[in-house]
Parts: C-alpha cells; structure tokens; sequence
C-alpha cells in the first residue's frame, strides 16, 4: 500500500478533531480518529456545567454540517448558548456518529514517528509514513501507519500550576485534597458543600477565573451570608483590561464575564489580592491553607483553592517527530508571533492556516487549542478554519487551502495586553498599568449573565 493510501490519522476527537476527520472525508481521504477517553468530547464533558460564551452559530463546523444533514440532525438555535455538556451531546457526540468506526474511543496515542526512522535520521526519511503507537482501554496495543497526522488533542489534561514560576509551589502537591485546576461544578450537592461557607482563593485572572468568581458569588448568595467567600489572587495589578472589554466586547457573553467577576468583588463576595505570585502552601494549626507569596507575603488562611492559570501542551508523545516551535509558547514558529499574549488580544490574531501550522517534519499539524501552546483565548471557530486548512493542503488543494479567511471577534481590550506588568506601564498608567501589590475593593456594575470560552483557560491577557 502507498503512503497516499494510508488514513490520516487525528488525535483527539474533540471540536476540532472531529471538525478535521469531516474535512478529511469532504476531500475523500479517510480519517482514523483516536480518542483516549470513553467517547467523543471526553474532555469537553469535564466540564458540561460551564456555559460557552459562543453561540451554537459559532460552534458548529460548516462541514461538520454537511456529514451531519443526511442523519437527519437540526443545528440548535444558533443564538442561543449551548453549555458543555449541550456541545457534547448535541453535536460533538451526533458527529462521532456519523462518522462510524473512523472514531475510536478509549485509543490513547503514546507515540509518534517515522516508519524505521526516528528523530535523528535523515535517509528517505520523507517518503516514509507516520507510525502511531497505540494503547487501548483494554490492554491491547497497535502501530497504525498514518499518511499524516493531526494532532488535535488540546491541552485540557496539563493545567497550569499555581506557583507563580511556571512550577508548582512548594506543598503544593501536598496540598492536592484542597486543590482543584478546574471550574467546579456547584450544582452538584458534594461539590457545593465543599464550597458553601469557607474561605476559597481563586489564582488566575482569565474567563475561567470570571466564571469561578461569578459562581462563588452566587453560592454565597444563596447561601444567606454563612461565611462563603472568595479570595481573587492576580499576579498581575489591577488594569483598564482586568476584567475583558465589557460591553465592547463582540463576544457579548464574553464581556459579561468580567462584568460578573467585578460585582462579586462589589457585592463584597471577593476580595482581590493584585501582584500575588504564590511560592508555597504551608498549613495553619487547624489545617488551612496558607499562601505565600514570592516577596514573603503570608495571606489570611483559606479552607480551598481554585487554580486556573491557563493550560500547556503535552508534547512528549510527539519526541521523535521534527516540530518547529517557538521557545516561549510551545506553539509552531509561524504561529506563534501571531498570537503572542504580549502584543494580541483574541481579535487581533491574524487569520493562520496550513502554512503557520506546518513544522520541519512535513505531513504532521498541531492544530486547535494545541496549536496555541501556552498562549490563552482560543476560539472554536479558528480551530474549524484551521482544519479546513489543513484538509485541503494534505488533499493538494493549496488554493483552498492558502485562502484561509477568519474575521475573529474583537475582546474590548487593548491590544498587546500582556502577560506581565513592566516599569513603563506602571508609571505611565497606561491601559495595562498596574497598582502596588495590594488587597483591593473594587466597584461595579450588576452582572449581565455568566457564560464561558470553548477551552477554559486563561483569559486575554494571562494570569
């Protein structure tokens, strides 16, 4: 069998990866999709109680569509705003599908190389195809020849740590039964109870960080005042982009979530701490928590800690393959420039297809979330033109794919928010000057309505 023969296989049958294999079959090349969860959107479940701040016009692939008419499926309200779980079960899971055997569950990718040639050889080492080493739920294990490969597995499974250095704190691990790196669900009975009336520190400054806030604030509510509060902890200051664009924001839901972390702070439910970058957990005589800051800070004891700090990708099963990519990011070199924290907001990424996606090892594509690396604000709808992309350029269609169009909307926020307050923007007291390291109240308007981004992360301008 040729190498042209051979399936292109994509990791993850997420959004994107499941947008790409209906790409893939709109050009007639046949796509193996491996997903290592227990079904389609496994990672998106994780978080079905978080709403998206894109609605389902905006989240449904064009030829994801087309696979999905002849089953008879109805695209939702376009409108209207699905949640995580809406997302999985009403399309993610309708798509997998229609898609058939070319999707399989519990597949979990441990390798991937050149047929009899790993990193370091050079000898007829394009002709050869992908090799994909393979391990099933089960036990079972299989190497599956691939013509390219589409590496669409995002980067849920590595959350950031809380350590402002980029690694965990010291007792962070040991602090593990009191720490979660996800927005928890307060609707479930055991998750509110272990929130209701304690003292929770929230660390990030991004979408996840609004929704964790606005949630907070509304067990408090609910709650008649018993003790429940949140303890906001920014590593940067407080700024003119803190809290999104607002009501400038073209992702309306989207600015309502920094809208809804400012009344919680208003409304006395949180209190911010600005210029806060954890270096260790220590335990008080009762067993709380206790944060401590790079600069000797000690904070009040808390009984919990939310840590949403973004998320980075696992690349290690990827070693033997030549990726180009950028030393700060860990995003494809092309890519990275353009969506750079430092100097982008999420509307100011220029459009990107195959050719920002490509790497030294032709025929492989980081693409989705993963394709962003470490950088924040990933929008479904860039993943679904990426893959286009890529279809079209792994089917010789370079017209198509060269005309990469994408108009994204714009956050409110200054351009170039970046990820760090400098010297000159604390004097200057420019859109991203930021204050002293200080407890702050701050004032705001009533909240507009919670929602949340496709991949929660960290928001524009980092945490």
């Amino acid at each position: 069998m040729s190498t042209q023969q051979l399936p292109v296989v994509v990791i993850g049958a997420g959004p994107v990866g499941l947008a790409a294999a209906a790409h893939l079959v709109e050009h007639g090349i046949e796509p193996l999709v491996l997903e290592a969860g227990g079904r389609a959107g496994a990672a998106v479940r994780e978080w079905s109680h978080v709403r998206l701040f894109s609605t389902w016009g905006e989240v449904v692939d064009p030829a994801a569509e087309k696979l999905l008419a002849p089953t008879g499926w109805t695209r939702p309200d376009p409108a209207t705003y699905p949640s995580g779980g809406d997302w999985a079960e009403q399309y993610l899971q309708p798509l997998a599908d229609a898609l058939g055997d070319r999707v399989r569950a519990g597949a979990t990718v441990t390798g991937v190389s050149r047929a009899g040639r790993d990193r370091i050889v050079d000898a007829d080492r394009e002709q050869q195809p992908f090799v994909v080493h393979v391990e099933y739920a089960d036990g079972r294990e299989e190497r599956v020849f691939a013509r390219a490969v589409i590496d669409a597995s995002g980067t849920w499974a590595t959350a950031g740590p809380a350590g402002g250095s980029g690694l965990p704190a010291l007792g962070e691990k040991a602090a593990a039964d009191r720490i979660t790196y996800r927005v928890p669900d307060l609707k479930d009975p055991t998750v509110r109870a272990r929130y209701a009336g304690k003292r929770t520190a929230v660390i990030g400054s991004g979408a996840s960080a609004f929704t964790a806030l606005a949630y907070l604030a509304e067990l408090a509510e609910s709650e008649g005042g018993t003790g429940t509060h949140a303890v906001w902890i920014l590593r940067r200051g407080i700024s003119g982009s803190t809290f999104g664009g607002g009501a400038a924001d073209q992702l309306p839901a989207r600015g309502a979530l920094g809208l809804a972390a400012k009344a919680a702070v208003d409304k006395g439910h949180a209190d911010a701490v600005t210029g806060f970058r954890a270096e260790a957990f220590e335990r008080d005589a009762d067993g709380r928590l206790v944060l401590v800051g790079e600069d000797g800070r000690r904070l009040d004891p808390v009984d919990e800690v939310i840590v949403l700090t973004g998320f980075r990708p696992d690349l290690s099963f990827l070693d033997e393959l030549r990726l180009g990519l950028d030393e700060r990011l860990q995003a494809p070199v092309e890519l990275a420039p353009l969506i750079d924290p430092n100097q982008h907001s999420c509307g100011t990424v220029y459009p990107h297809g195959h050719r920002e996606l490509s790497h030294p090892e032709q025929g492989v594509y980081l693409v989705g979330m993963k394709s962003y690396g470490r950088a924040p604000t990933f929008l479904a709808m860039t993943g679904y033109e990426q893959v286009r992309s890529v279809a079209a350029a792994i089917a010789g269609d370079l017209d198509s794919a060269d005309r990469v169009e994408l108009t994204l909307p714009e956050t409110g926020v200054c351009g170039g928010a970046g990820l760090f307050d400098t010297p000159d923007a604390q004097q200057t007291g420019g859109c991203c000057a930021a204050p002293e390291p200080q407890l702050v109240q701050l004032a705001a308007p009533a909240a507009v309505g919670t929602a949340a981004e496709e991949a929660p992360a960290g928001g524009c301008c980092g945490s």
